[in-house]
């Protein structure tokens, strides 16, 4: 038994070596890993712009009541302002190191915006069926439930741009869908298409640990919209109706009523 504990003590020791050995990560590594994810994305073809970032629980930009904390573009003119030109994203990047990006949608691509859970679940559904999905992102995916509302807690899937179809009653903007502004309306499926945008990784949203991070990268190719989107509306279908049980559940009374 001496020489089991004596080897154990061996291996724990060296074991608290390595990882005093481990290199710690530095604010330098992150803004290094946050201006390569915002190359990458722009490599990719998607337009960025510099959006607001979180103060603690409120947004940079300190207008009272922000629909959007830290979700919004700084510019109003970010649909012009959106660029993939790597130098001027690099100084956006450099002298706003706090500063959270969006990406305009609607020029090169649109975003299928879902439930967590239900993405999850359409995901699954896609890659087993073989369908190529594309960039995937999730927004507030390590927060705890109870510290997040499930409806701000999101999937985003990249996808080809609907576009300018040449018969303007086959195309629909935005706000027809959900504008940013008014998102929280939209609790089920959200089209991101023209006059719209997104954030992109890796952003930070107001409070602890709530961040909008990669599931697949911006290197795969953006797939045709209407190739995801029967798995997302199935899901978000499912989704629903399990919070209209939970919620049926949750009000329902404790023990049976006498009349």
């Amino acid at each position: 038994m001496g020489d089991g504990i004596g080897r154990y003590r061996g291996t724990e020791s060296k074991l608290a070596q390595w990882l005093r050995r481990r290199p710690r990560r530095t604010a330098a590594d992150d803004a290094d890993r946050r201006v390569n994810l915002l190359r990458a994305t722009a490599a990719a073809g998607l337009p960025l712009a510099p959006a607001a970032y979180p103060v603690g629980y409120r947004c940079s930009c300190e207008r009272i009541g922000c629909p959007t904390p830290a979700r919004h573009p700084v510019s109003f003119a970010w649909q012009t302002q959106s660029t993939t030109d790597r130098a001027q994203i690099e100084r956006w990047a450099q002298g706003q190191p706090e500063a959270n990006f969006i990406t305009a949608t609607g020029m090169v691509h649109d975003v299928l915006d879902v439930p967590l859970d239900a993405g999850r679940a359409a995901l699954e559904r896609l890659l087993a069926e073989g369908v190529d999905v594309g960039p995937v992102a999730e927004s507030g995916a390590a927060v705890a439930e109870e510290e997040l509302s499930a409806d701000e807690r999101r999937m985003l899937f990249f996808t080809a741009t609907r576009g300018t179809p040449e018969d303007e009653d086959e195309w629909w903007p935005c706000e027809l869908d959900c504008h940013p502004e008014t998102m929280d309306e939209h609790p089920g499926l959200r089209w991101h298409c023209r006059g719209s945008y997104v954030l992109v990784p890796p952003a930070r949203l107001p409070g602890d640990d709530r961040t909008v991070e990669w599931v697949r990268g911006p290197e795969h190719a953006l797939p045709d919209p209407l190739t995801l989107l029967e798995a997302l509306t199935d899901a978000c279908a499912r989704y629903a109706d399990e919070r209209a049980a939970e919620d049926a559940d949750h009000h329902a009374p404790a023990w049976p009523l006498s009349h």
